[in-house]
């Protein structure tokens, strides 16, 4: 186990793939100045984000859970001219932020950030006949992950993509003691993943700047 060699990777990577981004960079600062927890994807895997949206082609994207807006900006990066973003947060101050950020990357008249519990938002927009989304990305609370994949497929379609970040809690996930709310939810997301028809996916652990964690990818059948 060697957090500062992970970082270093991530470190070579970002410098080696991914050129310097003044908008992102001013995302974070602005973000750590208002207060704002240091809990962002890593810029790696920010960028995993705009390429997994770029390559399923979507044009809708939802995310839940929107903190100061930078992966919201990755995202809004993979979509087309014309693709449109909803992004879910329940802090009234950290929408403000948010929606700062993505004024000045351009992506302001593009992504609605909407305020409020998750869960709620989410069952009010499926009770309204909300259009499909094609890619949906969680990161948000862990104990409200059942929840919030059981209202993203409802309103998605055939086809769509689910990612949910920070699903192995340093592997936690895998302890049966366990009375950490953030693992016990990751734990029956990935059980109501698996017990849903409709859905197929795997999940990945991983180790990076952001420790020892990982991701579940999904896909929306019929």
């Amino acid at each position: 186990m060697d957090p500062e060699l992970w970082t270093a990777v991530d470190d070579h990577i970002v410098a080696t793939l991914l050129p310097a981004d003044d908008v992102l960079d001013a995302t974070l600062a602005d973000s750590t100045a208002a207060g704002l927890p240091e809990i962002q994807v890593a810029a790696n895997q920010g960028k995993l984000l705009e390429l997994l949206v770029r390559m399923s082609g979507a044009r809708r994207v939802l995310e839940v859970g929107t903190l100061g807006g930078y992966s919201t900006i990755w995202l809004a990066r993979g979509l087309p001219a014309d693709g449109t973003l909803v992004t879910l947060e329940v802090q009234l101050r950290h929408a403000g932020v948010a929606r700062a950020n993505l004024d000045r990357a351009g992506f302001g008249n593009r992504v609605d950030v909407r305020v409020g519990p998750a869960a709620d938002t989410l069952a009010s927009m499926v009770a309204e006949g909300t259009e499909p989304f094609d890619f949906v990305f969680l990161d948000a609370d862990k104990g409200g992950y059942p929840t919030y994949l059981a209202r993203a497929v409802e309103l998605s379609r055939p086809g769509t993509v689910i990612v949910a970040d920070n699903v192995v809690r340093g592997g936690a996930l895998v302890d049966p003691d366990t009375t950490d709310p953030n693992a016990l939810g990751v734990q029956r997301f990935l059980a109501a993943a698996a017990a849903d028809p409709r859905l197929d996916g795997t999940a990945v652990q991983t180790v990076g700047s952001k420790g020892h964690d990982g991701f579940a990818l999904l896909v929306v059948g019929d």
